[in-house]
């Protein structure tokens, strides 16, 4: 859409230049006069729109839109017009990205656009939860009411995310040390030792079978380090392409659950998710079938999405909502009873903010479990690897040892295989 150069008058008789996207002159004119602005001077603009260099920058962070979202409330129930909110979030925010991101939403409702629609155009930044939420807050005139619900829910995202950083960063270190102390050890003393072994006549057919392993490892990592590298980019964008598809993100899913230790946690963390997302929906006056398209596009698992989307076309045919989250399997008993009971009382967001509660608790239990089994489980790993180079580079030294404490010279030492 073109740009247009304004000047308008507000009613308290200050002046204000800005550029503004709209379709026409005539429309920008109607929006202005709507908004209670006096169009002073119009004219076409030779500034292109800024969307598409907008678009380019970073992802915003959910703890920025989190607050966003909180400051936006408080002026909007304090009274301030919208687009005066979005001039003060956009001062008031540090995040470059979020700043432009606003200034263009704001010049998108001084030109007439929707506070939804705007937003919409940024679906790397706003999710269809949000734009969901702000188009029912507008629709029922209770925009401060959803967007306050808004930030609470990106709040529990953020502290739920926040808990399974944290207790993974333990682990990961622990897996970081182990990786470069066995890497060092793999790449510059073994081969040290090997060539030890080979001034003292010690071939590899003559070496133990744990020796002969460890010495192809050592060699294949010390002269085709770039290739071992390149077999773990390849794997690694491999996944990542095979994860864009629909059919790769599905079977990427399927593994996610059944994973050992973290499949029953990404299960719990699915299912709060849900909850969470259904409950806040449906608090803020969204239509069911709405809310359940919305959260099987946040959910996070293709196969839970899956068995929402088998609910919500059970209910637009008349049935309940819980007999295809049954038959997905993918719903605990007590889930389903939850729902079912929800949807007979009519008090289906209170039940969900119970399973959602519930389910919190649950992956909070299961985090600490995981940090607890993991740490013990990565340290004898570390000392298995590492007792296994140490045995693996002394057994040829203790056979030529025994040698020659029986008067074998070193040539005899062969230090027979296991």
């Amino acid at each position: 859409m073109p740009m247009f150069e304004v000047v308008v008058r507000g009613a308290d008789g200050q002046q204000t230049q800005t550029v503004v996207e709209a379709e026409s002159e005539e429309v920008l004119r109607r929006n202005l006069e709507s908004q209670g602005y006096e169009t002073l001077k119009v004219s076409r603009s030779r500034q292109r729109s800024r969307r598409a260099r907008v678009s380019m920058f970073r992802r915003v962070k959910l703890v920025d839109l989190a607050q966003f979202c909180r400051q936006f409330a408080t002026m909007i129930n304090a009274g301030v017009s919208l687009v005066r909110c979005l001039s003060v979030l956009q001062e008031q925010t540090s995040n470059p990205s979020l700043k432009a991101i606003i200034n263009d939403i704001r010049l998108e409702v001084e030109g007439g656009n929707t506070l939804s629609g705007a937003m919409a155009k940024y679906p790397r930044t706003f999710s269809n939860l949000a734009v969901g939420l702000v188009r029912a807050g507008e629709v029922g005139g209770v925009l401060d009411e959803t967007l306050l619900r808004l930030a609470g829910f990106m709040e529990k995202d953020v502290e739920l995310r926040r808990k399974i950083k944290s207790s993974m960063t333990y682990p990961a270190i622990v897996m970081v040390f182990a990786i470069g102390i066995v890497t060092f050890l793999v790449s510059f003393i073994v081969p040290k030792f090997m060539a030890l072994f080979d001034e003292l006549g010690i071939g590899r057919e003559e070496m133990p079978m744990l020796t002969r392993l460890l010495r192809d490892i050592s060699y294949f990592v010390r002269d085709h380090f770039l290739l071992f590298l390149g077999i773990v980019a390849a794997i690694v964008f491999a996944i990542r392409l095979l994860g864009r598809t629909r059919a790769g993100r599905r079977y990427l899913d399927i593994i996610k659950l059944k994973f050992p230790v973290f499949g029953k946690l990404t299960h719990k963390v699915a299912i709060a998710r849900f909850a969470s997302t259904l409950s806040t929906l449906l608090q803020s006056g969204v239509p069911i079938l709405q809310a359940l398209e919305t959260v099987a596009g946040t959910v996070g698992n293709e196969i839970i999405a899956e068995a929402v989307l088998d609910a919500r076309a059970s209910i637009r045919e008349g049935e309940e909502i819980g007999a295809p989250l049954r038959a997905s399997g993918m719903f605990p008993p007590m889930v389903v009873q939850m729902v079912t009971i929800g949807e007979e009382t009519g008090s289906l967001d209170q039940m969900l903010q119970k399973v959602s509660e519930f389910y919190e608790s649950e992956v909070d239990m299961a985090l600490e479990q995981l940090t607890s089994a993991l740490e013990p489980m990565l340290i004898v790993f570390l000392g298995v690897v590492v007792g296994f180079i140490v045995i693996a580079m002394f057994m040829p030294l203790v056979a030529l040892i025994d040698r020659l404490s029986q008067g074998g010279g070193p040539g005899g030492a062969g230090g027979g295989g296991m």
